[in-house]
């Protein structure tokens, strides 16, 4: 039998991360600036974020192809459409975890010359670094666990779940579908 998953964040507990990060970043840019969400992860991340910060804000977003299990390399599959040269820019992730695709965007991003370049993530498993990746905005460190809900997935699905859950990897990926009743109470097919 799988375990069931363990809350990590509910709702109120995301609502507070996410209200104390657009404090301070609203706080550190008060010119404005461009937010970049990292697709699909962010997403949910970012439309909260947005809305918890009270200055002028554009948004733009990027989508990369997944780590190629041999080449250890990403591409860029949707670049910014914004034009970021002398702008104040924060690029958001949902999770950070070993640093890698974030340093290739920020190498990526640099070389449209922005005024200042940071980074924004819910979440940080800094434990499992491999490019010493520093993020400004942090909503929550995290130890080496496996997490769903609020954008991060497993296929595509848990997404739209309300919350961030610890669950097991070995389960889920042997089972993609053995979360849906405890994380939708049964109201999703799988």
């Amino acid at each position: 039998m799988t375990p069931g998953p363990e809350l990590l964040l509910d709702r109120r507990a995301l609502a507070e991360h996410v209200g104390r990060l657009g404090h301070e970043i609203s706080r550190d840019h008060p010119d404005g600036l461009v937010l970049i969400g990292v697709l699909k992860g962010a997403l949910i991340f970012l439309a909260d974020l947005v809305r918890a910060i009270d200055v002028e804000v554009e948004i733009d977003f990027l989508s990369i192809s997944r780590y190629a299990p041999d080449s250890g390399r990403v591409r860029i599959l949707k670049d910014t459409d914004v034009a970021i040269d002398g702008r104040d820019v924060v690029v958001v992730e949902d999770l950070v975890d070993t640093g890698l695709t974030l340093a290739y965007l920020l190498g990526h991003l640099a070389g449209q010359r922005p005024r200042h370049l940071r980074t924004c993530a819910l979440l940080d498993r800094p434990g499992r670094r491999i490019v010493p990746q520093k993020v400004e905005y942090v909503g929550r460190e995290i130890p080496d666990v496996f997490v769903l809900g609020y954008g991060m997935h497993w296929q595509d699905g848990y997404r739209n779940v309300d919350a961030v859950y610890v669950a097991d990897r070995d389960a889920v990926v042997a089972d993609p579908n053995c979360y849906v009743g405890a994380l939708y109470g049964g109201g999703r097919a799988g």
